[in-house]
């Protein structure tokens, strides 16, 4: 029987109670509970379900909830009487950092606090309570907006104590989203003093706190250990490749196909759905799909990009296209279908994205965004090698927004490759500038503002625009090799009647006599020449007429273009 869909509701008992759409993830609490860990982190991408579980993980054990047990007549956890017992019989601490979201440090530990002082606000009849000594009593009331960092830092630890006492039992923490104030203060620029306030807030919570019966923290990323977590000896870390809780986030494959028939969605709708959202690997579970964007489907039975237009793929955009040239040139060959090889770690350590490449595809893997393939192991001791892939179409399609957004500004790539393919030499060269003026400092900014220009970064960035701009009927095949300031770029048609395009690249070198960037742009067609660029696509049977050759000469952010003899 179909159900309505609430888009957006993270409340586990509003879900319940208004018999909306759901799928039974309680199961969790009993492999968590039953694993007995003292401190869990559990990385998802966003949007899988990490708030409503750990909701549902609120009000399973908060006693503040013992006369809701009705909420979990029927599902999976109370298929066992010692959780029917266990139901509503703990001090809770249930906190969110989802909305700390500052471009400054100040601002950012402010909206922490606030969150602080909220959390104690739920426990608000402590202040009557005459069980509390004097100092206690002090303690709790120094818990206001103007409390210095220290006071921050200590005050869960504080309320932990409180609780305990009060209640005569340890208490549970449950913290989502932990992560979200460390990436927006490595996108604003505050890392240092953000991880020094963190990993204090963190020590004190989770290591050093007698009061702590267990806890919970959810995130995206894993944050290395030397950043947040150095103090923390008695953390889990369940990461996207961990085969713990594959199950507990996202949908799998039945979930989702039971969903559909329940909807009465048609059975032929099925490998739409999977092409679309399928494609998420946790641990050694494949096939888990994006619940946002199944979710999404059944309400509207529209397939878009749900999932990647939930949020700003700010962070990720700027690495891909700020990234060194070897960055964007894997980046072509996962757009075109392809995969990538790479060593992976798995704590992110946010200084290293601007340097360390494997950071970057960590990163992407942990957001969701790849997949791991498979992975290639030659000898038990050597370090795994990861063959990643975009995780599925929905992906493909973000990314591909995101290239295209990167040459908005007039719509000049568009214009750009109309006026190639109709030979127009004339309007190239305008077009080209355009996109050149107003692009180039774009893929060469980042943390390099008083070096050298890099051109490489534009032309890989310049390549990916083609592949998405002319992906329905070109194959573009770029040159991998990037010595002496030379690039090749072909654009073959699918369809051999259609035109091909050649296009060197290069860098105007005095050193090698050219005086003018159209002594340049010469040795560009030359290039293209004595290299037969155009053997391939003669030998599939593209006729010679319908090869159109082009020269592009660059210096600095000015660039010629001449076209060659067909």
């Amino acid at each position: 029987m179909a159900k309505t869909i609430a888009m957006g509701e993270q409340d586990f008992a509003s879900l319940i109670e208004k018999n909306c759409f759901y799928v039974d993830k309680t199961d969790f609490i009993r492999d968590w509970w039953d694993n007995k860990d003292s401190v869990t982190l559990i990385t998802r991408p966003r949007r899988f379900g990490k708030t409503l579980n750990m909701s549902m993980l609120n009000y399973f054990f908060s006693n503040k909830y013992k006369d809701k047990g009705g909420l979990f007549e029927g599902l999976k956890i109370f298929n066992e009487d010692r959780f029917r017992e266990l139901q509503g019989s703990y001090p809770v601490i249930f906190l969110t950092f989802a909305g700390v979201k500052a471009n400054n440090f100040i601002d950012s530990v402010k909206m922490i606090k606030e969150h602080l002082i909220r959390v104690f606000f739920k426990y608000d009849f402590l202040c009557n309570y005459d069980g509390f000594n004097l100092p206690e009593k002090n303690a709790l009331n120094s818990i206001r907006e103007d409390m210095d960092d220290v006071k921050a830092t200590m005050s869960l630890n504080l309320l932990s104590a409180l609780l305990e006492k009060y209640y005569g039992k340890k208490v549970l923490i449950f913290l989502d989203e932990y992560d979200t104030p460390l990436q927006e203060a490595y996108i604003g620029g505050y890392w240092d003093e953000m991880s020094a306030f963190i990993r204090a807030l963190f020590n004190n919570t989770f290591k050093t706190n007698p009061s702590l019966e267990r806890a919970v923290m959810t995130g995206i990323t894993r944050v290395s250990k030397e950043s947040i977590f150095s103090d923390l000896n008695n953390l889990t870390m369940v990461t996207t490749t961990s085969d713990r809780y594959a199950t507990a986030f996202g949908f799998t494959e039945e979930e989702v196909f039971n969903a559909m028939d329940a909807q009465g969605i048609p059975a032929e709708e099925k490998k739409n759905v999977k092409f679309w959202y399928d494609g998420f690997t946790f641990g050694k579970v494949t096939d888990i799909y994006n619940p946002w964007s199944v979710t999404k489907y059944l309400d509207e039975g529209e397939y878009d990009t749900h999932w990647a237009n939930t949020s700003s793929n700010g962070l990720v955009g700027k690495l891909i296209r700020e990234g060194n040239p070897d960055i964007k040139i894997r980046f072509e060959e996962l757009l075109d279908g392809g995969s990538i090889e790479t060593g992976i770690d798995e704590q992110i350590v946010f200084s290293q994205l601007d340097e360390e490449e494997d950071a970057i595809w960590s990163l992407l893997l942990a957001s969701g965004y790849l997949k791991v393939d498979h992975i290639i192991r030659e000898d038990v001791n050597d370090d795994p090698v990861y063959v990643l892939t975009l995780t599925n179409f929905e992906v493909k399609k973000m990314f591909s927004k995101m290239v295209a957004g990167w040459f908005s500004k007039g719509k000049y790539l568009s214009k750009f490759v109309t006026a190639m393919l109709k030979g127009d030499e004339e309007g190239m060269n305008v077009y080209m500038n355009e996109i050149a003026l107003n692009t180039f400092s774009y893929f060469d900014a980042g943390g390099r503002p008083s070096k050298k220009k890099e051109p490489e970064r534009f032309y890989h960035g310049f390549v990916l625009g083609l592949m998405v701009d002319r992906a329905k009927d070109y194959t573009i095949r770029s040159n991998r090799e990037s010595g002496f300031g030379r690039y090749d770029v072909i654009m073959e048609p699918k369809d051999i009647n259609n035109t091909a395009v050649i296009m060197e690249f290069k860098v105007q070198n005095e050193r090698n006599g050219e005086k003018t960037l159209d002594d340049t742009a010469d040795n560009a067609l030359l290039q293209i020449e004595e290299k037969h660029y155009d053997t391939e696509l003669l030998q599939r049977g593209i006729k010679a007429e319908n090869i159109l050759k082009f020269g592009f000469a660059f210096k600095g952010e000015e660039c010629l273009i001449k076209k060659g003899d067909c």
